[in-house]
């Protein structure tokens, strides 16, 4: 029975990701003779190569993933060690033909970045399932409560990161709005979230890695310790090495989070309100810099389906701090909210924020209600449209999880997804509102949250690989168009819409960088993504640590070995 059980999960996923691709190549691919060769390094019996083994390996969150002539994968690592992982790569070095490897976690990437054409896909749950005697997962998770510390196996999860650390009262302090991806996923990218303006992005909060190199090489390294590796590697896509541990710093945890909305009418006003509270080392924000931990926002299209408001999902409301959040809205707010847009010409934005306060850390309930009291008065939001609800600070850092599994209730998760996420400068804000909330997607459904939000450009280290906007102001902006293709037709539709959205930029001369970034080719990435200002230092690093360009494929930013 739990065989076929197993085997109708496959044949899902192969179906969800058949509906958004061309036909894969026939089975076996002929490129697997490689595999032949690994019978004598004691990794053998962790490789499989079978059709239903790659094809779960080969899915993703995007089920977008397009491979011409190619499959994303020929073999799959079930690594019990990161010596696996690292045997499994100089192996590949010793061909003169060198096969491609890569680390794949939980899969959430959107365009097949995880995949390895006709190579080597690394599970890296397995180091958790499978490490030392009887599967002993935990020991990959480490608390050091003296070192204010965890150290993280790179196949973690962060909300098991967030549970180990606060089982001690400590808590890291930057996120992802999504925990349920790994820690080695997240570092690769640069994991942002609304606490970046204060703490900075993921990449900017660790004090070590282990990391195999795409030699081969295990390496122990930090800010002091290998240091241009470590800069490599965080935000790198995987280019440089894979990340088998991490040590995140901790803080004292708080207990609770006072969860705010505020609503506007215009993005000028909004934007402007974000830029004073994340004013932390400036003297522009005047009585609201700093007063919050946590600072998003989001834009209200007038379509407010299950897929549009998947972040905040309805719950029964609680007297008392709950672990998982409730609705902002009752059925009255709903309507207040749906005429205010109306009048607002169907376009209304939200200034979200939390207080974390309770517990070892933070301030009192009495000073988060002070602080209520000075952003109600100051800000310039909608009179009469704040709302305000307590919850865990636990279940508000997982919020985004309970829309998760509503989603999947409704069969609305293992859809395509073509996100569109983008750094833009502070000075091409408005002009991009205009164009894009007012105007393109306007036109049609959105189908999906869109977010934006501002970030200080100095948490973010310039050393790290990780790319954001090339102009000098101190301010820019994160801008997420989260969709999801529901119906048939939606997939085209939607790319459709988001190249007309970067093409919009590109008339506008708005100098926008990706975020989890997408290109068919080298010439691309380095035209449009990393720039005369960052392309040399990549290439350079890629030369040092992985020149035969084994790692990461996928990305398409380099497919074979540096000369």
């Amino acid at each position: 029975m739990k065989q076929e059980q197993v085997r109708m999960a496959v044949l899902l996923m192969l179906n969800c990701f058949v509906k958004a691709t061309p036909p894969l190549p026939p089975w076996p691919p002929s490129s697997t003779s490689f595999l032949d060769d690994l019978g004598d390094l004691g990794i053998a019996p962790l490789i499989r190569a079978d059709e239903e083994a790659v094809v779960r390996a080969s899915a993703d969150f995007g089920n977008l993933s397009v491979l011409v002539g190619a499959r994303p994968a020929a073999a799959v690592l079930y690594p019990s060690r990161s010596a696996d992982i690292a045997a499994l790569l100089r192996a590949s070095c010793a061909r003169p033909a060198p096969f491609a490897v890569s680390a794949r976690g939980c899969g959430h990437s959107v365009r097949g970045q995880a995949s390895a054409p006709d190579g080597v896909v690394v599970d890296m749950a397995s180091l958790g399932r499978l490490h030392g005697a009887g599967g002993g997962g935990a020991r990959r998770l480490s608390v050091s409560v003296e070192g204010r510390f965890i150290d993280a196996g790179g196949e973690q999860l962060w909300v098991d990161v967030l549970r180990a650390s606060m089982a001690h009262g400590l808590t890291p302090v930057s996120w992802t709005d999504y925990l349920h991806l790994t820690v080695g996923g997240t570092l690769s990218n640069a994991g942002i979230s609304g606490q970046a303006f204060r703490h900075g992005p993921q990449i900017s909060n660790v004090l070590e890695l282990d990391v195999i190199t795409g030699a081969g090489e295990m390496v122990t390294c930090s800010k002091e310790k290998a240091p241009d590796l470590f800069d490599a590697v965080l935000g790198g896509l995987g280019q440089f090495g894979v990340i088998t541990r991490a040590r995140i710093p901790l803080a004292p945890a708080p207990a609770t989070a006072r969860w705010v909305r505020f609503v506007y009418t215009t993005a000028a006003a909004m934007t402007a309100d974000q830029e004073r509270l994340i004013d932390v080392d400036r003297a522009g924000a005047g009585a609201v810099g700093g007063l919050m931990d946590y600072v998003e926002g989001s834009v209200h299209l007038n379509q407010q389906g299950l897929v549009e408001t998947w972040r905040t999902q309805p719950q029964p409301p609680s007297p008392s701090p709950s672990s998982s959040p409730s609705s902002f809205f009752s059925d009255a707010d709903e309507a207040r909210v749906a005429a205010l847009a109306k009048e607002a010409g169907g376009v209304l934005y939200f200034l979200e924020g939390a207080i974390y306060y309770g517990g070892a850390a933070g301030p009192s309930a009495a000073d988060v209600d002070k602080r209520m009291d000075v952003l109600r008065r100051e800000l310039h939001h909608e009179r009469g449209f704040v709302f305000v609800q307590d919850v865990s600070y636990a279940g508000f850092l997982d919020r985004v999880h309970d829309g998760e599994l509503k989603l999947r209730a409704a069969g609305l998760w293992d859809v395509p997804h073509p996100w569109l996420n983008l750094f833009l400068p502070r000075s091409d804000v408005l002009a991009f509102v205009v164009g894009v909330f007012h105007g393109i997607l306007r036109r049609t459904a959105t189908m999906g949250p869109v977010l934006i939000y501002p970030m200080n450009r100095n948490k973010w280290d310039s050393n790290m690989s990780a790319v954001i906007t090339d102009d000098e102001e101190e301010v820019f902006y994160t801008v997420g168009i989260l969709r999801s293709a529901a119906a048939a037709g939606d997939v085209g539709r939607l790319e459709e819409q988001n190249k007309e959205i970067l093409g919009f930029c590109e008339v506008a001369g708005i100098g926008y960088k990706q975020y989890l970034p997408y290109y068919s080719s080298q010439a691309e990435w380095q035209k449009r993504h990393f720039g005369a200002k960052h392309w040399p230092k990549f290439v350079q690093r890629k030369s040092k640590y992985d020149p035969k360009a084994i790692l990461s494929r996928g990305q398409r930013i380099f497919t074979s070995p540096l000369a």
